[in-house]
């Protein structure tokens, strides 16, 4: 991991010895640069899960990733920085009420004076760290988050402001795994037909103002509290919108 290189692909100039301003800035900066995308799923190239890989896919080849991959890289770069950092198992709220399982999302605790969650490879979540030791609301860009514990889990919860219901997001433990433990799991979500990162493709980046999201059939620009979708007609235009708004080329 060439971490002059890293830093360039994600824009960041500045400290890099460990702090929380520190981290605020590379979480950020992070989510602005490198989309979150299951493209290799479709591509069917195979997600390998190591630096070399991170590395070669991410900075070299200025592609994006999802969970396992975006996170990943990032504690890598976190370490070699010198701060603390663990990767989280963490299982994914469904929809019709429980949770996947283990290993389904990887999340990172960061610690400082104090334990941060920090996480780039959830698609549109916090765009900053959070403490884990409030159990209030966190405001965040428009959004609310809190932790709540149970049952020897933490639960991460959002909700718009204004707005009384809280939606589960994922609950991890505090357990610390390796990167080699994903695996399983990542080979899972490439393969099986019942992942739904094989439903179809997305690439989606934070902007300064809001979101970017582009999937196989619709272009969504998102500014504050206004949202504009596109119909995707044809391969073409997926591959240009592809390399104009996210600096991703497949050719």
């Amino acid at each position: 991991m060439d971490t002059k290189a890293y830093l360039e692909r994600i824009g960041y100039r500045g400290p890099t010895r460990p702090s929380l301003d520190v981290l605020r800035r590379l979480h950020r900066k992070h989510l602005l640069s490198i989309p979150f995308e299951n493209l290799d799923i479709h591509l069917h190239s195979p997600i390998i899960l190591s630096e070399a890989a991170f590395y070669n896919k991410i900075i070299k080849h200025r592609r994006g990733g999802f969970c396992y991959e975006l996170n990943g890289s990032l504690a890598i770069l976190l370490k070699r920085l010198g701060f603390k950092v663990t990767m989280l198992s963490a299982r994914v709220a469904r929809r019709g009420g429980g949770f996947s399982p283990d290993y389904d999302h990887m999340t990172l605790l960061v610690q400082l004076n104090r334990p941060w969650l920090a996480d780039v490879g959830f698609g549109d979540s916090f765009t900053e760290p959070k403490p884990l030791d409030i159990t209030g609301p966190q405001t965040d860009h428009g959004k609310e988050y809190r932790f709540t514990r149970r049952d020897g889990w933490t639960l991460l919860s959002q909700r718009t402001k204004g707005n009384h219901v809280w939606e589960p997001q994922y609950k991890f433990g505090l357990t610390s795994r390796r990167l080699e433990d994903f695996i399983p799991r990542c080979c899972w979500q490439q393969t099986s037909s019942r992942s739904h990162f094989r439903k179809g493709r997305l690439c989606t980046r934070l902007t300064a103002n809001g979101r970017l999201t582009l999937t196989d059939t619709k272009f969504i620009v998102t500014r504050g509290n206004r949202k504009v979708e596109r119909a995707i007609k044809t391969p073409r235009e997926f591959a240009t919108l592809l390399r104009r708004h996210f600096g991703v080329d497949l050719s």
